[in-house]
């Protein structure tokens, strides 16, 4: 076998996800290689729906709609349509990941702050995906990273709904999921801006992102942390912008990364490295012991909640992430109504 970065990557012990919906981008790459999990967002829903529409989406939406009576005029009935269609795209990647696989969509950016609204949305993808015959422990639920959010990750997994926690910028937001049983973390390693043109300019390309990355340290922070409480919580870094970017968290020693399948498609096709540069780093980081110690779930999330108020950068972080995922929800839902008036 050719002895690629990607490959190298996966011979870590570092397992690689596709950040993805793109059924052909999947097939292409599982020729070299097998994915676990597939992780999506509104974004990617938005960018494939409009792909993906007019070959193999408009037939089975349209009959869904009629066949279910749906006034897709109301919000209730436009988002049940939207629904469908993530699980839709969803389940055209399935069949390219690990037989343990998960496919993980993310609630709505709407109920980011609203913990009984988070559950039901997460019960109603849940039931969705019922219905296209996917089990739930085929299943994990994105969910942001708010204090409610964090609530309501608890509540679904204490009812068998395994949750993710998204939007994920620091050490207690990160500890507090795994206080609420969530199977997995996703820290951003850029901010969701980037990816967008308006963003674009913000982004900043390090030399050697291991050590000059911002986020660098918090990862590792969380990295560490998890390791020595033993927490079954695992950390999926995501938001890699770069090879570089994806080599730099690799050394991090994480359990997952979900790569974009651009990024995916550069490291299949790219010469391993030598082993020093992919050798596990130590970061010296300075971080409070109560950081990690708190009881982040106990009065509402009232820790959680304090952490936030008192660092302006994540909460900032976290307000942009939902505000263009908010945005990318929204153009969804007018191409859909636009779409089933024409059709």
């Amino acid at each position: 076998m050719v002895n690629t970065l990607l490959s190298q990557i996966q011979s870590l012990g570092v397992i690689v996800d596709i950040d993805s919906m793109d059924p052909k981008a999947a097939e292409s790459l599982s020729v070299s290689t097998t994915f676990h999990s597939m992780t999506s967002n509104q974004a990617i829903v938005n960018g494939q729906l409009q792909v993906q529409w007019d070959a193999n989406l408009e037939p089975l939406v349209s009959h869904y709609v009629q066949d279910a009576a749906i006034d897709i005029s109301t919000e209730d009935g436009i988002l049940k349509v939207l629904n469908f269609v993530t699980i839709l795209l969803a389940s055209k990647v399935i069949p390219y990941l690990d037989k343990m696989g998960r496919a993980l969509v993310q609630t709505s950016p709407r109920t980011a702050y609203d913990k009984d609204a988070t559950v039901a949305h997460a019960k109603a993808l849940v039931s969705v995906f019922g219905k296209r015959d996917i089990s739930k422990d085929r299943v994990c639920i994105k969910i942001p990273a708010t204090p409610e959010g964090i609530l309501a990750c608890k509540e679904l997994e204490e009812s068998g709904i395994r949750t993710l926690g998204t939007c994920l910028f620091s050490v207690p937001q990160a500890m507090a999921a795994s206080q609420a049983g969530c199977l997995s973390i996703s820290p951003y390693f850029n901010e969701l801006r980037v990816h967008f043109p308006e963003g674009a300019s913000s982004y900043v390309e390090y030399s050697d992102p291991v050590w000059q990355h911002p986020m660098s340290p918090i990862i590792y922070s969380i990295i560490q942390a998890f390791k020595g409480r033993q927490t079954s919580t695992t950390v999926v870094p995501a938001s890699i912008i770069t090879l570089d970017e994806a080599v730099a968290l690799a050394r991090l020693r994480p359990h997952h990364l979900t790569i974009s399948d651009r990024v995916l498609t550069l490291l299949a096709a790219a010469p391993g490295r030598s082993d020093d540069e992919l050798a596990a780093v130590t970061l010296d980081v300075a971080e409070e012991k109560s950081m990690f110690d708190a009881d982040y779930l106990s009065n509402n999330a009232a820790a959680l909640q304090i952490a936030l108020s008192g660092d302006a950068e994540t909460s900032r972080k976290i307000k942009e992430a939902l505000e263009i995922f908010g945005r990318q929800e929204e153009e969804s839902i007018q191409y859909l109504r636009n779409a089933l008036s024409t059709a």
